[in-house]
């Protein structure tokens, strides 16, 4: 129960009990009065009627008639006059016993008065004895009229009282609710802290509840420190900050293989003098400081482009993956120009010759050894070239480009002629024996042969479009019909270009208001790198999604793991961790040891975690070991 229900039980309570007692003293306190006045009024008329017929003839006819026209002025119950003898001489009782008042009060609040009694003389012989009363219904009527009044204004009072302590209440409690606010947040694993109230009880609970979460805050940010370390240590190098062979290697069969950047990518390679000439000529300080002025360069590079990451392969070389450049040519043409303009003046006096550069295009499902030797290849031929010089080759697989509005019909058409589909993925449990949901992954017919598209092939364009929105809100219509069709779960991707977009959160909220029951089977996720470009976005969509039962997760989590911080305050349900940290896990052991402690991590604030990018059966002991509790991929059926 409410406190404002009982709030006004209170009221209505103590109202009923003061009135209760103010009325019996009152009703009380009124009849003893009444009793009064009627006793006095008795004795007068008894003494004024008595002396009038002293004074009078007394024969029968004149003493009646005084009597009667007594009685008709006044009002009496009766009049009567009993002679010395006991013989009753003259009477009149009145009829009417109407008291306007219940019977009930009557009978509860009697009123006893004694009739006045005068003795009447005949000169000096005693004529009889004059006993009369007079009319009570008046007194009852007063009585009850006056606690009729007294209850309408208890009435009244106990209204004003209500309505100005729920006002009261409201303000009082207002702290009350941001602390049950609070605590639900807590439950929806959601840490917020609030203003503490005046109020001192509510004051020391508002103090515990923020003291808990900034605990929990802490702890949090303490173990993302730990293992945002953990996790340079083993996947980046130490002398430049870029990602470590490994790592980069994973990130490149990743865009190669996986579905997450499309079908068809750049990489470049960037060489420097061998390390040994370097050393000797700059010596060991200065060598170290040319290559981390490069690794930085190479790092800002990918600054405004998805999915484009750097690592140093090896010695004095390094590799960008530049998966949304259209051709070689011109990921090539950014890389060098950004060396020769930031890098080379630095050094140029020391080391003229400092790089060459070269690019290759990659097809999906490339063999990756293939796709390094002909980098390398290229880079024989950009040394032939001269010194700081590039070359760039398009494997012969370049296609022409497609204008923009072409695209746009495209995808408009795609949107309004269900040319959208959905490709249905598993997601097992850590060891893959139990399906936790289905991953809804978009697909484009481009014709009539039915030839598909994946997200990377067309999003890309449809975020330069514009077009992002409608076939977020499409994918989503679909998992709808699919849900409403089959059972189990269902996850799909919204795009990081539709977090800002508030027509399309409101169309997705009202949409989904539509379907109540799906909601619960449906799960949504965004990759990371969308939720931290629009963070504010992405919280006010999670927690709309979440009011109305459906799940909401990170894909790809991990590339921007010191920012994970922020996450505590979302209420995730899930996270679905970067591939290029569970591919060739069994052989990473710094990787293992910053997977568990992510999902250690993660389990106490009840996030489920999900691998991403599973290779081989043969890894699923080792990733339920490490604590996740789902997984995917091409290893997983």
């Amino acid at each position: 129960m409410s406190l404002i229900k009982q709030l006004w039980i209170a009221i209505i309570l103590v109202m009923t009990i003061a009135f209760g007692g103010s009325m019996i003293v009152s009703v009380l306190s009124a009849r003893h009065y009444l009793e009064q006045q009627l006793q006095v009024k008795n004795i007068d008329n008894a003494t004024a009627l008595a002396l009038s017929l002293t004074q009078l003839p007394k024969d029968e006819v004149t003493v009646e008639l005084q009597v009667a026209a007594q009685f008709d002025a006044g009002h009496y119950r009766f009049i009567r006059i009993v002679s010395p003898k006991g013989q009753t001489l003259v009477e009149r009782v009145a009829t009417d016993k109407a008291h306007w008042a219940p019977d009930w009060f009557i009978q509860l609040f009697p009123i006893h008065t004694t009739p006045g009694q005068a003795l009447i003389q005949d000169g000096w012989i005693q004529y009889g004895t004059l006993t009369l009363a007079s009319q009570d219904s008046y007194a009852y009527k007063s009585l009850w009229d006056g606690t009729v009044e007294l209850l309408l204004w208890f009435v009244l009072g106990a209204a004003l009282a209500g309505v100005v302590g729920t006002l009261a209440m409201r303000i009082i409690t207002r702290p009350l609710g941001q602390v049950v606010d609070q605590a639900q947040a807590i439950a929806e694993r959601r840490f917020m802290t609030i203003d503490e109230p005046r109020t001192p009880e509510l004051k020391s609970v508002a103090r515990a509840m923020n003291d808990m979460v900034g605990r929990l805050k802490a702890m949090f940010n303490e173990e993302a420190a730990r293992l945002e370390a953990l996790r340079k240590k083993v996947n980046r190098d130490a002398v430049t900050g870029l990602s470590g062979r490994d790592y980069f290697m994973s990130h490149l069969r990743e865009a190669v293989q996986g579905d997450q950047f499309g079908s068809a990518g750049n990489l470049v390679m960037v060489r420097l003098l061998d390390l040994n000439e370097l050393n000797t000529r700059l010596g060991h300080q200065k060598a170290d400081a040319l290559l981390k002025d490069v690794g930085t360069e190479l790092y800002k590079s990918g600054e405004g482009h998805v999915g484009q990451r750097a690592g140093r392969v090896k010695g004095a070389e390094f590799a960008i993956v530049c998966p949304s450049f259209a051709t070689a040519a011109e990921a090539a043409q950014d890389i060098h120009a950004r060396l020769m303009q930031n890098v080379l003046p630095k050094w140029q006096d020391k080391v003229p010759d400092m790089f060459h550069l070269s690019a290759v295009r990659y097809q999906h499902d490339q063999n990756i050894g293939q796709l390094l030797a002909r980098a390398d290849e290229m880079l024989a031929q950009a040394a032939n070239k001269g010194t700081n010089t590039w070359h760039a080759d398009e494997g012969g697989s370049s296609k022409p480009a497609v204008p923009a509005e072409q695209w746009r019909t495209l995808l408009t058409e795609a949107v309004t002629g269900g040319r959208l589909a959905l490709s249905f993925f598993p997601v097992m449990s850590g060891d893959g024996s139990n399906p936790l949901h289905k991953e809804g992954v978009i697909r484009l017919q481009v014709d009539a042969e039915g030839t598909l598209l994946s997200a990377g092939d067309f999003m890309p364009m449809a975020a330069q479009l514009n077009l992002t929105a409608p076939i977020d809100l499409s994918v989503v219509k679909l998992a709808i019909d699919h849900l409403r069709t089959t059972a189990g779960d269902v996850a799909v991707n919204l795009s990081a270009e539709t977090l800002g977009d508030f027509q399309f959160r409101n169309e997705l909220t009202q949409l989904l208001k539509a379907y109540p029951d799906v909601c619960k089977r449906l799960l949504f996720e965004v990759p990371e790198y969308g939720v931290f470009r629009q963070f504010e976005a992405f919280r006010d969509l999670a927690r709309n999604l979440k009011q109305l039962g459906c799940r909401v997760g990170v894909e790809y989590f991990g590339q921007r793991f010191a920012e994970s911080d922020k996450l505590a305050d979302l209420g995730l349900d899930y996270i679905k961790v970067h591939p290029s940290y569970i591919r060739g896990i069994a052989s990473n052991e710094g990787n293992q040891e910053f997977l568990k402690g992510l999902c250690k991590m993660a389990h106490a604030f009840g996030i489920t975690v999900v691998a991403l990018g599973v290779e081989s059966p043969s890894d699923l002991p080792l990733l339920a070991e490490l604590g996740f509790d789902g997984v995917t991929g091409p290893g997983v059926k």
